[in-house]
């Protein structure tokens, strides 16, 4: 079975940054958590689980440092031992992070205000990670602490296939699909987690076990498991995922394509979605990334192209981005880029190095509608680069919708020591807020942990005070993963970034 990767080596014995509102266990909460499940009080093993792929932590991690450390870490191995352990947190107002692959870049599952943290990993069916296959009708229930290889292979076992493949597919679970709205590299033919879902098994704050879905469709009242999908661990653990699966696909064709510059083939990408084509992978990469990654000459904006499936609505989908493209001015390339890319797609090596020396480097991924786009990829470049000792900021469209697409920025800085903090801080505050004033979203697939926390108010509005609602009504003693989402905590707000 598959164990969770850490981001980057935590430099001798971990001691936490200041913060307020840390709850420590005594002896006698420790010991009623112990009849609920495993518990783990070992500094070292709590230090490093209490942190993920986030960046920032990453430099911090280097000096010795975690954001924060919890408490004590549980290791449920079912439904019934969840349960047990979130009522007796509730009762005692003990925080709980919940966390999974801790793949997620966003400082999600930091352990804020200590506590407990709730590792999902060991919920996987003693390594039987399918709860229940429904051939005829294509769905299947995982565990939530599986990981995206382990679900594959066994699926693979009854001719199925999820679709989903994240870059964090090896090391991140399908609780941490559901909890981030993960989106795939094929989704724009099977869409994203949230369009995945029938059903969920959710844990409540109190204990209480509750069931969502699980028909293909539904008119009664609201859809629940929009409720708990993206919501971060902060209205309840997901135990179990009923999703839907698609048989292996019988036949795959690539293409790549050269445009002139990004608008334009982002054009391409906007006709082909628009005529009813749905190939799963459509990249587009600006000039930099294509020469960065992908063998272009530096001016070329390279389109990588694959579907899969039954063959007639692969052949149909291809010749309609053949004609698109063609009808454009692309030049066709060699379709041996697409291989490369599908050997290199996961290779996350780069963000250490540069890491370990001295680089601040970082993702935005955000989603705006199609006459947006061009707005953004200007502007949020601009306003990045406009930041002190930043050195790039790149771009290539990584999922496409009928009505808009997702645009994925990778930027970078050399900052001095002293300097780390306050450089990575400028360059999201000026990169997310050129976004959202030209008209794009928050996120895209990488979800909002503690990082984009303080941009929630600006992007939901008034709607903030209904996700505040929910929480309250769900979760009236706060105590799942206070500090994110933007939300009022009981332990007090986080002290960064």
């Amino acid at each position: 079975m598959i164990e969770p990767t850490p981001p980057i080596e935590l430099t001798g014995t971990a001691s936490k940054l200041p913060a307020a509102g840390v709850i420590e266990l005594d002896g006698e909460a420790l010991a009623e958590l112990a009849t609920t499940c495993e518990i783990d009080t070992v500094l070292s093993r709590r230090a490093d689980v209490s942190r993920d792929w986030w960046p920032l932590a990453m430099h911090w991690a280097l000096a010795g440092k975690a954001p924060a450390i919890a408490a004590a870490v549980a290791r449920p191995r079912s439904t019934a031992e969840v349960s047990a352990l979130l009522a007796v947190c509730n009762r005692r107002h003990i925080p709980v992070t919940t966390a999974g692959g801790r793949s997620g870049v966003c400082g999600a599952s930091v352990p804020v205000f200590g506590g407990v943290l709730l590792d999902t990993t060991a919920l996987t069916g003693d390594g039987d990670v399918l709860a229940d296959v429904d051939v005829e009708s294509a769905t299947v229930e995982v565990w939530a602490g599986a990981f995206g290889p382990d679900v594959e292979a066994q699926l693979r076992g009854h001719g199925l296939s999820i679709g989903h493949f994240p870059q964090s597919f090896d090391i991140a679970t399908v609780g941490g699909w559901v909890a981030c709205r993960g989106a795939g590299q094929y989704s724009t033919r099977y869409g994203k987690i949230e369009h995945m879902v029938v059903g969920l098994e959710v844990v409540l704050a109190d204990g209480t076990v509750v069931r969502t879905g699980g028909a293909p469709a539904s008119a009664v009242g609201p859809d629940l498991n929009d409720v708990f999908v993206g919501s971060e661990g902060t209205l309840g653990v997901v135990t179990k995922v009923r999703l839907r699966a698609h048989p292996l696909p019988p036949s795959e064709q690539r293409r790549t394509f050269s445009f002139a510059d990004f608008e334009t083939g982002v054009e391409a990408c906007r006709r082909v979605l628009r005529r009813g084509a749905t190939p799963a992978v459509l990249r587009l990469y600006d000039a930099p990334e294509s020469q960065r990654g992908q063998g272009g000459d530096g001016i070329e904006c390279i389109l990588l192209v694959l579907d899969e499936g039954d063959e007639a609505i692969v052949g149909a989908a291809m010749n309609v981005v053949d004609d698109v493209c063609g009808s454009l001015g692309a030049r066709r390339l060699g379709d041996d880029r697409v291989e490369a890319w599908l050997h290199h797609r996961n290779d996350t090596s780069a963000l250490q190095a540069l890491t370990r020396k001295g680089f601040v480097v970082d993702t935005l991924e955000i989603a705006a509608p199609w006459s947006r786009l061009p707005q953004i990829f200007t502007d949020v470049r601009a306003a990045m680069l406009a930041v002190d000792h930043a050195r790039a900021a790149t771009c290539h469209l990584s999922h496409s919708y009928p009505d808009g697409a997702c645009l994925y920025f990778t930027f970078a800085a050399t900052p001095p020591p002293d300097e780390v903090e306050r450089t990575y801080v400028a360059l999201w505050d000026a990169g997310q807020r050129a976004v959202l004033a030209a008209g794009g979203n928050l996120s895209h697939h990488h979800g909002v942990g503690l990082n984009r926390s303080r941009f929630v108010a600006e992007a939901l509005g008034a709607g903030l005070g209904v996700l505040a609602a929910i929480k309250l009504a769900l979760d009236p003693n706060g105590i799942l993963n206070p500090g994110k989402l933007g939300l009022s905590s009981p332990f007090g707000q986080p002290a960064w970034p």
